[in-house]
């Protein structure tokens, strides 16, 4: 088949080196973020470079030199492998045998940019990937693939999708172009009534209020590590943000411990590591970032501010 790709990152370029390595396709052209000046190129670019594969960099895939350049390749199949721009619809609708789509979740569930955060934060233990074929709404289109996997109790987004994901995804989508190939890929219609959404998820949707009702040990947890590495759960200390991450769950504290002093405070400050005290247990951080910093060791974060046992974050 004739294969246009839409992709970018890691994971468009693996998807791309994967279609190349089979060897049963031609990659007519790329599709890729414009490359920024003073910037490397995207990854799947210099992928595309080094199998000579023509690429095409357009700020908006929505412009019409954007759709005529694409029209003008004349693809069988359009493979999408990481998309954030918006694809409009002549460009889904112009291969001769469809465009499928890379979503990280088992759509219709967490249908949204940050499928992979909010399953972790909501406490779930299990998510996947879908492949479909995307449609005029935002990831609603028939299922042609899909494949679950579990959520491990003190997985990360970070975990979840560089170890599980990542690679599952690329098979998938090798798996699913197979599928077209010989004209077996299923088109699945989606269960609306099971459907959800979330946006974004944003450093303010992480932020902890540790007194809180809600915030217990395992919200606070989740919420620490659904944001890992990214936007990154977050609280204060002395006004100043900062964010947490590499988290664990340590012992559960004793039941006469008094709750209204309890959330928020440093129970202990190890060698790497600071222990913060929550409803019902305490929690264990190995790295912060102050805001503007880097990621650093939290206790050496604690003692470039000046943190002590006993001290309250949140403040």
């Amino acid at each position: 088949m004739k294969i246009a790709i839409i992709g970018q990152s890691a994971f468009g370029k693996s998807v791309l080196e994967a279609l190349v390595n089979k060897g049963e396709d031609k990659i007519v052209g790329v599709f890729a973020p414009p490359t920024r000046e003073g910037r490397p190129a995207d990854p799947i670019t210099e992928a595309a470079a080094e199998s000579d594969i023509p690429t095409f960099e357009f700020k908006r895939l929505r412009d019409q030199e954007a759709i005529d350049h694409f029209k003008s390749l004349k693809p069988e199949l359009c493979v999408m492998a990481f998309v954030t721009d918006i694809v409009p619809m002549e460009m889904i609708d112009c291969p001769s045998l469809g465009t499928i789509q890379y979503h990280p979740s088992m759509l219709p569930l967490h249908r949204g940019p940050s499928s992979i955060n909010w399953p972790i934060i909501n406490g779930e233990t299990e998510t996947g990937l879908t492949i479909f074929w995307p449609d005029k709404g935002l990831d609603t289109g028939p299922v042609l693939m899909q494949k679950r996997i579990d959520i491990g109790p003190e997985d990360t987004l970070g975990s979840i999708y560089f170890n599980q994901l990542f690679p599952l995804g690329v098979d998938a989508l090798v798996e699913s172009v197979d599928l077209v190939r010989a004209g077996n890929a299923p088109k699945i219609v989606q269960d609306e009534s099971k459907a959800t959404y979330e946006g974004w998820c944003k450093a303010e949707d992480v932020a902890i209020d540790w007194t809180a009702p809600t915030s217990t040990i395992n919200t606070v947890f989740n919420m620490i590590r659904g944001a890992d590495p990214q936007p990154g759960a977050n609280t204060t200390f002395n006004g100043t943000k900062v964010s947490l991450y590499n988290s664990s769950l340590l012992a559960t504290l004793p039941e006469n411990t008094d709750d209204d002093v309890r959330p928020g405070r440093v129970l202990a400050i190890g060698e790497s590591e600071i222990a913060i005290l929550a409803k019902g247990g305490s929690i264990n951080v190995g790295r912060v970032r102050a805001a503007g910093g880097k990621k650093i060791s939290a206790a050496e974060w604690a003692e470039s501010v000046g943190l002590k046992v006993g001290d309250k974050l949140g403040s």
